[in-house]
């Protein structure tokens, strides 16, 4: 297939190219890139492409990239045809070129289309689908994209008309892309997911260039306590299972690999420990209060995770030049529509003070902190449209202690901590499509009892009840479910076998609340970022149903306002007939 493309090296061109390009509705907008992080290498080339005119514009004839683009009059026309929202401008990985062109050309690109995110949507859950470019174009347009040039020197003095060409190609395919994705988005039913999503992309771009920062003496003194504890519990874990190991030692105490599954069990075993068939947490969970063997090998699992997952690796990840840690949030982590989080995943961060409390605002700063009040329960609540579901949160009173009232048939002011407890775990259980057998595994309940507490139990929410039994019912003929936004899961199994079809029903109940859940919370990042232009807040980070923002500390009240009202907002679009509740706070730390 030929291509036609300008080379832009002059700011005569470059004015002439983006005064072509400035009223078209749809524009291929991309990147190269010397390194993958934009605080690490410069931006070479911004290619702009309707599918016909094609123009490649080399930075480096416009400056050195160290802050000289931002202040280049000459890239003006430039700055402001990414800015405009007049056009679409359609990339793949869109969070990548947004990022690229804020940092280097402190530029907000305006009215983003991501074919990468489209692709991810239509492809609903199916995790043997691949989304780069090159497998879109080959799924949706049957032809073949050579990629080859993408590891290619882009830091060269001369590119290669290979390498230019190849930019070209990227950026005059995508209009065509985006048209034939469209027709499987509208016949989908996913448009306004799509929007979701793309609106997005910004604000998430900004949150992983503000970076958060982490106090560094704070997290050592942390690794080096939980170094002590882990090295403590496991002496402690050896004594104990020492008598269960099979071969005695002449030499001492035996000692078995506390991190070989097989070598515990059998110790567990040996002792009488009646041990399920997996030593997963939560099946051992409701062992640890008769055997103190399983609670001490809980306690030093968790502080064995602790040291090598949240140890010297946190560290590493701080960006010299700027002494913040930099993650990478993807938008679509999960078919839920969760975001997923690396390089270092900072949505698996401890919620204990010891770690939360290394997260800090710098000096002349706050952090204000924010989380939806059992958000699941009352998209549960709304979805089912259970009476006495939704007046438990129409009156504000507590859910969990009515909930626990309701089970063991006492008065609300009669509900012991341990009880509200119990109907905590119950409550979120549900949502999650918790069945008999699990929830006495969790609690420590026989079957039969089990049984009888969520008889009872839904028996106060029988509309919601219901909703749940239709949910698992739809799957086996729908093979589908959705969540408030539209956005669909796929179910592919087998229908003659349980286990299968019982995992699927239980992720139909869960996918449409957890699913609206992140529907939510991606709406309410680009209402806040609307809100908060033009001020000193800056958003730092997000936890499922959690946002943290960092701001100027006298603003930190009307941070606190603008973040609330964004996230209520935001819920009441998608939840309408119970309230949407958010907890906020401002605090020096990453606290609750």
């Amino acid at each position: 297939m030929e291509i036609y493309f300008q080379l832009v090296r002059d700011p005569d061109s470059l004015k002439k190219a983006c005064e072509e390009l400035k009223n078209e509705p749809d524009l291929g907008f991309d990147v190269e890139t010397t390194e993958l992080d934009p605080y690490k290498g410069d931006l070479r080339l911004i290619q702009l492409s309707n599918g016909v005119n094609t123009k490649v514009i080399d930075l480096r004839a416009f400056g050195d990239g160290n802050g000289s683009l931002k202040t280049n009059p000459d890239l003006a026309p430039l700055r402001d045809l990414l800015a405009s929202t007049k056009q679409t401008k359609i990339a793949h990985n869109a969070k990548f070129d947004t990022k690229w062109v804020r940092q280097k050309l402190g530029v907000e690109v305006g009215n983003v289309y991501d074919t990468y995110l489209a692709s991810i949507l239509i492809a609903a859950g199916d995790g043997e689908r691949r989304h780069g470019l090159a497998d879109v174009v080959q799924v949706f347009l049957q032809r073949t994209l050579d990629k080859t040039e993408q590891v290619s020197d882009w830091g060269a003095d001369e590119l290669s008309d290979a390498q230019i060409e190849y930019a070209a190609r990227d950026a005059a395919i995508m209009p065509e892309v985006k048209a034939k994705l469209e027709e499987r988005i509208q016949s989908d039913g996913l448009t306004r997911v799509l929007a979701l999503e793309n609106e997005c992309v910004v604000p998430i771009a900004e949150m992983e260039l503000n970076g958060i920062y982490l106090d560094e003496p704070r997290w050592r003194e942390q690794l080096e306590k939980q170094t002590t504890i882990q090295s403590r519990t496991a002496e402690e874990l050896q004594d104990m299972l020492a008598a269960g190991v099979a071969q005695a030692s002449l030499f001492g105490r035996p000692e078995i690999n506390l991190d070989s599954q097989q070598q515990v069990t059998d110790a567990l075993l040996n002792l009488g420990v009646p041990m399920p068939n997996t030593t997963r947490a939560w099946e051992l969970q409701p062992l640890a209060d008769e055997y103190p063997q399983v609670a001490k090998l809980l306690e030093y699992r968790a502080a064995a995770k602790a040291t090598s997952s949240f140890g010297q690796n946190i560290l590493d990840f701080i960006e010299p030049a700027t002494g913040r840690i930099h993650a990478d949030f993807r938008q679509i982590g999960a078919p839920t529509g969760r975001f997923a989080c690396s390089s270092p995943n900072l949505q698996q961060i401890p919620a204990e003070h010891e770690y939360r409390r290394c997260f800090v605002a710098p000096e002349g700063k706050k952090l204000v902190v924010a989380d939806y009040s059992q958000i699941e329960l009352r998209i549960l609540a709304d979805f089912s449209e259970d009476p006495n579901f939704i007046n438990a949160f129409v009156s504000g009173a507590d859910f969990h202690k009515a909930t626990a009232a309701q089970v063991f048939g006492i008065k609300p002011e009669d509900v012991s901590a341990d009880q509200r407890s119990f109907a905590k775990r119950l409550n979120f259980g549900v949502v999650y499509g918790i069945g008999a057998s699990r929830f006495a595994l969790m609690t420590g309940l026989t079957q039969t009892q089990a049984e009888d507490v969520l008889k009872r139990y839904f028996n106060t929410y029988p509309k919601m009840d219901a909703w749940l039994r239709n949910a698992a019912r739809g799957v086996m003929t729908e093979r589908m479910t959705r969540s408030g936004s539209g956005r669909i899961a796929r179910f592919h199994f087998d229908p003659e076998d349980r286990s299968s079809v019982g995992a699927a029903q239980r992720y139909a109940k869960n996918m449409p609340i957890q699913g609206t859940s992140a529907d939510i919370l991606k709406r309410s990042l680009r209402l806040l970022h609307n809100d908060i232009q033009g001020t000193s807040i800056r958003l730092v980070n997000i936890v499922h149903d959690e946002i943290v923002l960092e701001c100027d500390a006298a603003d930190a009240p009307e941070a606190a306002a603008k973040l609330e009202s964004a996230m209520t907002r935001a819920g009441s679009e998608f939840v309408q007939k119970v309230p949407i509740k958010v907890d906020v706070h401002i605090a020096e730390e990453w606290t609750k």
